[in-house]
């Protein structure tokens, strides 16, 4: 009977592990978990992108988010900081995924509003265009 159960357990255990969400670190420290795999265009660095997002700061904290200012957000992928360059063009159109931006690929000892130096930054993302 205890041959059953561990074999059960292990089996949960090895069943979870593939049901993990793909998650890529990129030369720089950015972490790219996909959310969701997107199936259209996937944009290049000099695309606008039209994006859901929601950022938080490490502790969790909200620190933005496209719904606050009144949907969607489009903008050139070059002009926005290194993480969202980096990772957004891992997407594809329709894809959702959670960035991990270590500081120097955010806003480095830069305090920028509500968001501390040296912070890293956490942007659940939602890819809905690109060229818009």
């Amino acid at each position: 009977m205890k041959y059953l159960i561990a074999f059960l357990a292990s089996a949960t255990v090895a069943s979870s592990a593939f049901a993990a969400n793909p998650v890529v670190k990129l030369p720089s420290g950015v972490v790219v978990e996909t959310l969701k795999a997107g199936t259209g265009a996937q944009p290049k660095a000099d695309d606008v992108v039209r994006v859901n997002y929601r950022g938080t700061l490490a502790n969790g904290t909200e620190f933005d988010a496209s719904a606050k200012h009144g949907g969607p957000a489009s903008f050139p992928l070059n002009r926005v900081i290194p993480c969202w360059t980096q990772g957004v063009q891992t997407m594809k159109v329709g894809g959702k995924a959670k960035l991990t931006c270590p500081a120097a690929t955010a806003y480095g000892d830069r305090a920028v509003g509500p968001i501390p130096p040296n912070s890293e930054l956490t942007f659940e993302i939602e890819l809905l265009g690109v060229g818009q």
